[in-house]
């Protein structure tokens, strides 16, 4: 992944208008796609591929050049629309497509959008497949000859499908009436849909963040910036309440006191659930960042936490390692793999309203199991930040902390994939013990960037 030219960990992300995300490389981009999956077909069936977007006004255009460069290479292409990326994941499955597109850039601002590809099976591309569509890409651009262009539909019931998906995840008589729920729906790709799904299943849906205008995508509302859902909670006197990001891939949860849970909480109340009905198999998942009194909530469980590098797609690596079916992120990806392939915002919500309905308790009762240590992270931004921690002098600072919380804590030094900076991040029961501990830590990283 680390000599790969476009590709990033999670498809092709950056700024509008500047290379790759352009029209003109998402033109490319478009054909490449086509003529790979066309060369891996094992069927003389067309090509097809699905393309979904978040609110930003730039997928529109990027629509566009997406769609002129599969029907170029013979693909046909289905277009869904303002759809989440789960919901795209769902439906190449569904539709029986080669592949699906979601235009997005997650939880970033309107400027900046991207590219996330799903294989035929609902899943992120495998790294063969992604390298064969740079190498394409590069390639000089040609058509394919008149009589075999591609085709493009517009589907128009595409939310209906994703919703009556949504609504099976849970059982046939689960049932939402007598509650209030808030949705902010980040001005993004659920604001259709969520509300739908949730008032269906009997809930009294109050909505905010759901007036894209096609630059307000994740501007002081969603999962990135949950004040607005806590203050709306408290307002509306609501049971629960729900924050989505801009794609709809991650949930972060407010209780009825309008106390934030985070993705670890959500991950915590679902062992706990899944462990006593015997649904839980394999261990847990989390990431280098969740916290370490998650590790420690689902040891007296009998539960087995197991890290992974930060990003969705190492989480699912490691709970297919290890045939597990629950992890996630503290951000508020969550992976159900009983209910979806990938990450979804919509499923994990109802997943959890399932746990708290069975259990009969409401968030803040059923999450006390949960005691979370204070955890610092400090930024070090430096030339040279990534090359310090293969210096003596850092590794022997982080052996030393490493050893003095053995048993009761951690550390985490991790480097940035995309800038020169090394994010410190130490977690212990004693909050001033970890500030103390993470800034000389610091201290250490940013003396050896200076020395190199």
């Amino acid at each position: 992944m680390n000599q790969r030219k476009y590709f990033g960990t999670d498809g092709i992300r950056g700024r509008v208008g500047e290379w790759p995300i352009s029209a003109d490389f998402m033109l490319r981009l478009g054909r490449a796609l086509g003529v790979v999956l066309a060369r891996e077909k094992k069927s003389s069936r067309r090509t097809l591929v699905l393309i979904g977007k978040d609110t930003r006004a730039s997928g529109y255009m990027f629509e566009s050049a997406l769609e002129a460069g599969l029907t170029a290479a013979g693909a046909d292409v289905r277009l869904f629309g303002p759809m989440p990326t789960p919901a795209v994941a769902y439906l190449t499955r569904s539709l029986r497509a080669d592949a699906g597109i979601v235009i997005s850039a997650s939880h970033n601002p309107h400027y900046d959008n991207g590219i996330k590809f799903f294989s035929t099976q609902g899943e992120k591309l495998s790294d063969e497949i992604e390298a064969a569509i740079e190498l394409e890409t590069d390639a000089p651009f040609t058509t394919v000859d008149s009589e075999h262009l591609g085709k493009v539909v517009r589907v128009t019931d595409a939310i209906t499908r994703y919703a009556e998906f949504c609504k099976a995840t849970v059982p046939e008589d689960f049932s939402l009436a007598g509650m209030k729920i808030v949705l902010d729906c980040a001005h993004g790709a659920t604001y259709q849909v969520a509300p739908k799904v949730f008032s269906e299943l009997g809930a009294q849906v109050h909505t905010i963040g759901d007036k894209p205008d096609g630059f307000n995508i994740n501007r002081d509302v969603g999962a990135l910036h949950p004040q607005a859902l806590q203050r709306a909670v408290v307002e509306q006197g609501a049971d629960i309440g729900f924050a989505f990001d801009g794609d709809g891939d991650r949930v972060q949860v407010v209780d009825r006191h309008g106390v934030l849970g985070d993705g670890d909480d959500m991950l915590y109340v679902l062992a706990h659930s899944w462990q006593s009905r015997g649904l839980l198999k394999g261990p847990v998942v989390g990431t280098l960042m969740s916290n370490y009194g998650l590790q420690q909530a689902l040891a007296g469980l009998g539960v087995d936490l197991i890290r992974a590098n930060v990003g969705d797609r190492f989480v699912l690596q490691k709970l297919k390692e290890h045939g597990g079916v629950l992890g996630g992120e503290t951000s508020g990806h969550l992976l159900c793999l009983d209910r979806a392939t990938t990450g979804d915002g919509i499923v994990a919500a109802l997943a959890l309203l399932e746990a708290l309905k069975l259990s009969g308790q409401d968030l803040s009762t059923a999450r006390q199991g949960l005691k979370k240590m204070p955890q610092v992270m400090i930024n070090v931004r430096a030339a040279g930040a990534r090359e310090a921690l293969n210096t003596d002098a850092v590794r022997q600072a982080l052996a030393d902390t490493e050893q003095a919380l053995l048993g009761r804590g951690r550390v985490v030094l991790r480097a940035s994939g995309t800038e020169p900076l090394v994010r410190v991040t130490v977690e212990a029961a004693d909050e001033a013990e970890v500030r103390q501990m993470a800034q000389r830590l610091a201290d250490v990283v940013k003396s050896a960037t200076e020395r190199s």
